[in-house]
């Protein structure tokens, strides 16, 4: 009777929370993708919008397009544009513009799966039914995880999680049945998470905290820390073999900043401004957005300081605390390390921090939340008056359902390019990337004077901002002020010698203009640059022609 009472209140609180996260969440399927990254991952990728077969596989496994390597985090895109395809033949049935519904659609379903999934490991490891409820409901509804979910570039967010937690469920299964076979699932799950995004290379520590509590291996049964990280020594092996490829990717890619524009002190002073300001969007979500400009070496030294004495005293104190309330402990460690890999140390973008980012570390905070209210309350297990429980149920109910509402008024700022970036402004009015990319959402309408207005203001903000001056550029030609525009392509160039599209539409201007050999010349650069270049190559034989007099 009682096993059966288990089986329908874990029901319930599932269902709960599907529900809630649903209906947080399913806008998502009417929205377009943003002209920030949605554009390369899958909109104008030809590899992801021809869909799963051998040659995409291949390119998905050697690739290290957008700076980054995580193979199957392309597939499952890969497998979203075969899926809208066959909906849009089969079924006539298109969501969203371009079928972007679609891949909003499985980011939603991946993050509706990755919430159960951390009650179900929660509850498992400790034996909790609505404290674990709790840290999923948090999990779910916090409006600092909707650009992990409303964005379908963050897929490799919701991707990796799900094998994040998955490891975490099999390395369970591992503890009450070590052996070989139990242990290999823990490392395909790990290995498929590390191949969806590398934030998963904190896990291998992640589980010997969890060793600590709530499984409570370390000191039990001969096991001791040395034998527990020796346990562990295939992950670690795994994981610095994935902090390579990252690195290369990265490097490759052009992503990583260089130590010059952000010093090694510049990167450890935002990284403890950062720590404390995740915890307090955490407590007050306000203001969020898209990006957060690195504010390079602008940061008040008093501001550092005290965020760091702040981490310092809150890590001595929970550590202080593994022997009487371990969750404490892990739940804090959680939070540091998992952030690490992100937290601005390896510079990457522009951003001092992302929203994104706190998609697992939280999960650290939440943990500390949900074990230790009822605990400061003095509200244990079977001990607790019927009044108090009903007190403490309310209270989190209403935390969830605020933070509900306010999740789903974020999400829909993702609904298109110029809300999200009208909302960046809001909260940062001088974000030139912002001004940058709704000028270009403005110029894709047609709406060509509003464009020029705002990539002239993220020049003001930012007057070396390269991109900006190129779309600048194009929206003048559309204008028909031709030498303004020659002028935005030849600083664009004078900036950046190998931006071959400047070159290639400053020479389509000299055409245009009969300037042959100038346009000649851009052409030939560009070949130089880029010996493949189709358009280079169509746009200089036709030039050609033209100054023979052939066409």
């Amino acid at each position: 009777m009682r096993e059966r009472f288990r089986l329908s209140e874990n029901l319930l609180i599932g269902i709960i929370l599907t529900t809630v996260t649903l209906a947080v969440y399913w806008q998502v399927v009417r929205f377009e993708f943003v002209n920030f990254d949605d554009d390369h991952y899958v909109e104008n990728n030809p590899a992801v919008q021809a869909g799963l077969n051998s040659v995409t596989i291949r390119w998905a496994l050697t690739t290290n397009y957008q700076a980054n390597w995580h193979p199957l985090t392309w597939m499952s895109l890969m497998l979203d544009s075969d899926i809208a395809r066959m909906a849009s033949w089969l079924l006539d049935l298109s969501l969203g513009k371009n079928n972007s519904g679609f891949y909003h659609l499985t980011n939603l379903l991946f993050h509706v799966a990755n919430t159960l999934l951390l009650f179900i490991v929660l509850k498992l490891m400790t034996g909790r039914h609505w404290p674990s409820a709790f840290v999923s409901a948090l999990f779910a509804v916090h409006p600092l995880h909707v650009e992990s979910v409303a964005w379908i570039s963050e897929r490799k967010d919701v991707l990796s999680t799900l094998f994040w937690l998955l490891t975490m469920y099999a390395y369970w299964l591992y503890t009450r049945s070590p052996g070989r076979k139990s242990y290999a699932w823990v490392i395909v799950a790990f290995v498929l998470g590390l191949m969806s995004k590398p934030m998963l290379v904190s896990l291998p520590i992640v589980l010997l905290l969890l060793d600590v509590w709530p499984l409570g291996r370390l000191r039990s049964n001969g096991m001791n820390l040395r034998v527990l990280l020796i346990e562990k020594w295939p992950m670690f092996v795994l994981t610095a073999i994935s902090c390579v490829l990252t690195i290369w990717a990265q490097r490759s890619g052009g992503a990583m900043g260089e130590f010059k524009d952000y010093p090694f002190g510049v990167r450890l002073a935002n990284a403890a401004v950062s720590y404390v300001a995740y915890l307090g969007k955490m407590i007050w979500p306000a203001n969020l957005s898209v990006l957060y400009l690195h504010p390079g070496t602008k940061l008040p030294m008093w501001q550092v300081v005290l965020s760091a004495i702040e981490l310092i005293v809150a890590t001595f104190l929970a550590v202080r605390t593994v022997r009487t309330r371990p969750y404490v402990t892990v739940g804090w460690l959680w939070y540091l390390i998992t952030l690490i890999p992100v937290i601005g140390l390896v510079q990457v973008g522009m951003q001092a921090m992302a929203d994104r980012y706190t998609y697992v570390p939280l999960i650290g905070i939440f943990i500390i939340i949900a074990w230790g209210v009822p605990d400061l309350l003095g509200v244990e297990r079977g001990r607790a008056s019927r009044s108090r429980l009903i007190a403490l149920g309310a209270a989190g109910c209403a935390v969830t359902v605020a933070l509900a509402a306010a999740a789903y008024q974020v999400v829909g700022t993702w609904q298109n390019s110029i809300a999200l970036f009208t909302q960046a402004l809001r909260v940062d009015p001088a974000n030139s990337l912002a001004y940058n990319n709704i000028g270009n959402a403005l110029l894709e309408r047609g709406d060509v004077e509003k464009a020029v207005k705002y990539f002239r203001l993220a020049i003001k903000f930012h007057p070396e901002y390269i991109d900006v001056h190129y779309n600048l550029g194009n929206a003048l030609y559309t204008q028909g002020k031709i030498k303004e525009a020659i002028a935005q392509y030849k600083y664009v160039i004078k900036r950046c010698p190998d931006h071959v599209s400047a070159r290639n539409n400053l020479g389509s201007v000299y055409a245009n203009q009969g300037l042959y050999d100038l346009a000649i010349a851009q052409y030939k650069s560009v070949l130089k640059i880029d010996p493949e270049n189709q358009r280079a190559k169509r746009n200089l034989n036709n030039a050609l022609k033209a100054k023979a007099g052939e066409i």
